[in-house]
């Protein structure tokens, strides 16, 4: 799919959705994906994300991320906001972003099926980069579902 820079309520959206299919089960990649701090293994921006609290990866954890997209180091709180059977929700704050990560993860034919949905709104000075951080994230959404695809097949391996 398609990143799309849409306007929600006058605010400029980043949008980028993908969906694909691993030999893992649902569950397997639902516990997965649940610690965020996984992203060190497979979101391609990502230099470093770290948990900052304690207690059960649950609605409320938080991490905090370091990633770097066309040269510049940004930093941003997540926080799980939403566990479900197949969706999981995870929030991301800075002072120049606002960032919504989706999962939701459906049994499949030998496996999962995945999707992945971004929502990214640009903040101050910042939303001015919205049109070239666009086709950005839609590259690294490509390279992220690649990455995530070859991480969540290992699982089954591991098992």
């Amino acid at each position: 799919m398609e990143a799309l820079c849409r306007t929600l309520e006058g605010k400029p959206m980043i949008t980028i959705s993908r969906t694909f299919t691993v030999a893992a089960p649902a569950d397997a990649v639902l516990a997965y994906l649940k610690d965020f701090g996984n992203t060190n293994e497979w979101d391609p921006a990502t230099q470093k994300t770290v948990r900052t609290g304690n207690g059960p990866l649950d609605v409320g954890a938080t991490w905090h991320n370091t990633s770097k997209v066309l040269g510049v180091t940004t930093e941003m709180t997540y926080t799980l906001q939403a566990v479900e059977s197949d969706r999981l929700v995870f929030a991301g704050r800075n002072e120049g972003a606002t960032s919504t990560d989706t999962i939701t993860v459906r049994p499949a034919a030998g496996g999962s099926e995945v999707s992945y949905h971004l929502e990214l709104e640009m903040h101050g000075l910042a939303k001015l980069a919205t049109p070239v951080m666009k086709f950005e994230f839609e590259k690294l959404g490509t390279e992220t579902a690649a990455r995530l695809t070859d991480v969540l097949n290992r699982l089954t391996s591991a098992a």
